[in-house]
């Protein structure tokens, strides 16, 4: 079965190349400074430095999600930073825009001023008006698995906690006649901190097993870029010194079966993608002989 789906005007899927998001945080709360940009000015250089480097799809973030950080802020001031970005963004490129929020009322805003995807990393169960949302104006969508209401200690493998989770995101769409071609699936990556297993290893354990998330027919998006655990099992506190570890990550997800790759460094991402792919394509085998 090909597995095929659109966000926007971007094809993503089986047969493609790899598609990159990179990351505009326009939220000063974000854990890796080095992906904010604040003021216009700069808000302008990092779209046409993305362009520029080949970016795919440009996932603008107005508040910070990291499961770890008090990132509170209110609603219209989430509405005002992404309404900002969002219309930088339509003037200087012609890259189609995703918005990274669980919150009804930005997802509309954003959407009116030309946004064609919303990155929900709650799975559509953070704001009871999001389904309303994606009914009236009919985006397309990245959808995230959710730890909401999973339990701790279900005795399951990560995989299949997080494939359960997207199946009921999945039926939410249905139950609106969502047309489902416009979805790509996200094991969300970094977010599941109450489970049995320690968050590194459960982030470990969903990358090696990603390419079961095939089953349930839509493309696979992933975001590793220098999230925590790469700074756990890499022995780098900071995020500024995790691209290195990010791009070998990067690269498992690519070869279990990742169709999109979200990060803070679209060209050092690119070339990872482009070398993978290669290899893939080539059908290189490796015969080792230990002696």
């Amino acid at each position: 079965m090909r597995v095929y789906g659109r966000l926007g005007r971007l094809e993503v899927g089986d047969g493609l190349p790899v598609r990159v998001a990179g990351v505009l945080n326009v939220s000063p709360e974000s854990f890796y400074k080095g992906s904010i940009s604040l003021t216009d000015d700069d808000i302008g250089k990092a779209v046409l430095k993305m362009a520029s480097e080949g970016c795919d799809l440009i996932d603008i973030g107005g508040r910070s999600t990291a499961p770890y950080l008090i990132t509170e802020i209110s609603v219209d001031e989430e509405v005002r930073r992404v309404v900002k970005a969002v219309t930088i963004a339509e003037e200087l490129s012609n890259i189609p825009i995703s918005v990274d929020t669980f919150r009804a009322k930005v997802a509309e805003e954003a959407l009116k001023r030309g946004a064609e995807v919303i990155n929900d990393v709650t799975g559509l169960r953070g704001d009871k008006e999001m389904l309303r949302v994606i009914k009236d104006y009919q985006p397309s969508l990245i959808v995230c698995a959710s730890e909401a209401g999973i339990e701790s200690k279900t005795g399951r493998d990560a995989i299949d906690v997080v494939k359960s989770s997207l199946q009921k995101t999945l039926g939410m769409l249905n139950s609106i006649d969502y047309d489902l071609s416009k979805v790509v699936v996200d094991p969300c990556i970094g977010f599941f901190r109450n489970q049995e297993l320690p968050w590194y290893v459960w982030d470990l354990n969903v990358l090696a097993n990603l390419i079961s998330l095939r089953s349930l027919g839509r493309p696979i998006a992933v975001g590793i870029s220098r999230k925590s655990f790469i700074g756990v099992i890499t022995n780098r506190e900071k995020p500024e010194d995790r691209l290195y570890g990010s791009l070998a990550l990067t690269a498992v997800a690519v070869l279990n079966g990742a169709h999109l790759i979200r990060t803070h460094d679209v060209l050092p991402t690119k070339d990872a993608i482009k070398a993978i792919e290669g290899f893939k394509v080539h059908s290189i085998k490796l015969s080792i002989n230990y002696g």
